[in-house]
């Protein structure tokens, strides 16, 4: 009997100081200050690792407390990258609900501010992600700036999709 308590102390033990990892997929990260800033941002405190090898898409998160692990990976999306989440359950913050009864409305300028643009090849894959909208007429990217805007005829959700399939986030207003 006392080797079952002792087991079942251990195993409990065990399972407390378990580790979570999570991995962040199609994360954009063309060169080293794209690396730093998505290590910085996802360095939340005492006991999360952020490992994102140089120019890798993969960004793996390791936390010692079961959701600092998530709140690392919102972080990295709210610093303006943005990837496939594997491995955790996104928080009540993270999961909005995109579903709507009527189709969204088309906009005609939009301003999209917090996304990554610390060179010129982070420019041109915004840029070129943008392109990939029918729609949208004009739009001025530019690198190290903290805001661009877009003009033409495209929805919110659009312009959403094709940032993030291009490994990007950003607030559009």
């Amino acid at each position: 009997m006392k080797l079952i308590t002792l087991l079942s102390v251990l195993a409990l033990t065990a399972s407390v100081h378990a580790e979570t990892t999570i991995t962040m997929t199609g994360v954009h990260n063309c060169c080293g200050s794209c690396a730093k800033g998505i290590t910085k941002a996802g360095s939340i405190g005492e006991g999360v690792t952020i490992d994102v090898p140089e120019k890798s898409t993969t960004v793996t998160i390791t936390s010692k407390k079961k959701g600092d692990a998530m709140k690392a990976a919102e972080a990295i999306i709210a610093a303006g990258y943005f990837g496939k989440i594997e491995g955790g359950e996104p928080s009540k913050s993270a999961s909005k609900s995109t579903a709507s009864t009527k189709p969204e409305a088309k906009m005609t300028k939009a301003t999209v501010s917090g996304v990554h643009l610390c060179c010129k090849k982070c420019e041109t894959a915004v840029a070129n992600a943008v392109k990939t909208i029918p729609g949208i007429t004009k739009s001025d990217i530019v690198a190290k700036s903290t805001s661009f805007t877009v003009e033409g005829e495209f929805t919110k959700a659009e312009l959403t999709a094709a940032l993030n399939d291009a490994g990007f986030a950003g607030d559009i207003k």
